[in-house]
């Protein structure tokens, strides 16, 4: 039977040779799963920033779904939505600037938070 590629971008396999892999890598599903995967690490300025330039998908508004999904051209970012990443967006500028300027800034998550909580705690009722 011979070696088989996995590609990991689209979740599936086939007999790999030179004609085959080169079919697949140019192919257009194979192209926007692997374009899904990366945006899927792009930081919230460039999405806000992509997002504001688009118009918004009336069908999306309309319906709630849309048939082209992930491809379409069209924003499905509600008002509610931009607001909300535009704020994170902020929030992650606060947060740089801070760095840069030397402040010691608390880690943000929820984990360090109950350590911190679940000390204060057991020194309170050791005391």
């Amino acid at each position: 039977m011979g070696k088989r590629y996995f590609c990991d971008y689209c979740d599936r396999s086939f007999q790999d040779n030179l004609h085959n892999r080169k079919k697949h890598l140019n192919g257009v599903q194979h192209l926007r799963a692997k374009r899904v995967w990366y945006d899927l690490f792009r930081d919230a300025a460039a999405i806000l920033q992509e997002e504001q330039s688009k118009k918004p998908c009336r069908k999306f508004l309309q319906t709630g779904q849309c048939d082209f999904g992930s491809n379409c051209r069209f924003s499905h970012m509600t008002e509610q939505d931009l607001e909300k990443l535009s704020a994170q967006v902020q929030g992650e500028q606060r947060l740089k600037e801070l760095r840069q300027e030397g402040a010691d800034v608390p880690p943000g998550t929820i984990e360090d938070w109950l350590e911190k909580r679940a000390k204060r705690l057991s020194v309170a009722q050791n005391s």
